[in-house]
């Protein structure tokens, strides 16, 4: 599938940051950067385009693909809601969750209802609490690479405010009426909520997205533009960075709301989507 070829050829020429999402992007089923990824990200860093990680992940989960990469700029991690160097440590940006919305929020799954159906993760300087190790949490916790901390009640954590609170569920149909639900009852002032699958709910503070993070890599870091900028994202939680981007590219499993959006669609994650996405615009 491809939308307006020649303006995006036209605009390879200008690119200069490519950012890459993880999951469904460049890692699939394996939970690793495939050979022909890696080899065509180096490829384009060969040719002096910066490349960098934009993910709804822990900092500590994503490091080790941004290493993969060699990447030399700061880590876009939790959506864009915690961006630090990995070099220097500098943490060029914490926006956190209010706590009385976190408490807010944790009432709400709380609820008998849903209570059973839900695993609840609050993200806290950088580590995972949760009330108790379920079956979705251990597999979460084993991809992520990453120790869960249970604590029993949930509100024991909140002495620090959580950079993100995350609600998972297999029930997809559950998790889209959860968003559906909060989003009636929190402004996009209030509350930023999106899913990265289909399986996971996540709210952050209200001005947090992948589209305002790399706006802020980009611009105030780099000097660029929005011109300059390749993004490649597979979930709703890409649509804003594949939105601002001047090459918006979605892989060939994301959604078919977030296809539309984007100025092209690479083939899917397992066929190495994001490499021929890459070969064709950068090299």
């Amino acid at each position: 599938m491809q939308k307006a070829s020649t303006d995006n050829q036209a605009a390879a020429k200008d690119i200069k940051l490519l950012v890459l999402d993880i999951d469904g992007t460049i890692a699939g089923h394996s939970n690793t950067i495939s050979e022909p990824v890696k080899q065509t990200i180096f490829a384009a860093q060969a040719r002096g385009i910066q490349v960098a990680i934009a993910t709804g992940r822990m900092y500590r989960s994503a490091l080790r693909f941004h290493q993969d990469i060699g990447s030399t700029l700061p880590l876009m991690a939790y959506q864009g809601a915690w961006i630090q160097d990995p070099i220097t440590q500098k943490i060029h940006r914490h926006w956190v969750v209010s706590r009385e919305i976190a408490h807010q929020l944790l009432d709400y799954f709380e609820k008998p209802e849903l209570r059973s159906l839900l695993s609840v993760h609050f993200y806290i300087n950088d580590q995972l609490y949760v009330r108790e190790l379920t079956r979705e949490t251990k597999i979460y916790a084993e991809r992520s690479d990453i120790i869960a901390i249970p604590v029993g009640d949930l509100r024991q954590a909140l002495t620090n405010e959580p950079t993100k609170i995350l609600a998972l569920s297999d029930d997809t149909d559950l998790i889209d009426k959860l968003l559906g639900n909060l989003r009636r009852q929190y402004t996009p002032a209030e509350l930023y909520m999106t899913t990265s699958v289909a399986t996971f709910f996540e709210a952050t503070n209200a001005s947090v997205n992948k589209g305002t993070a790399i706006r802020y890599l980009a611009e105030e870091l780099l000097g660029l533009q929005l011109a300059n900028v390749m993004a490649i994202g597979d979930n709703f939680n890409d649509v804003e960075m594949l939105e601002y981007a001047g090459l918006g590219v979605a892989m060939g499993n994301a959604p078919a709301g977030v296809q539309a959006i984007a100025k092209w669609v690479a083939p899917s994650v397992e066929e190495d989507g994001a490499a021929v996405a890459i070969e064709k615009f950068l090299l």
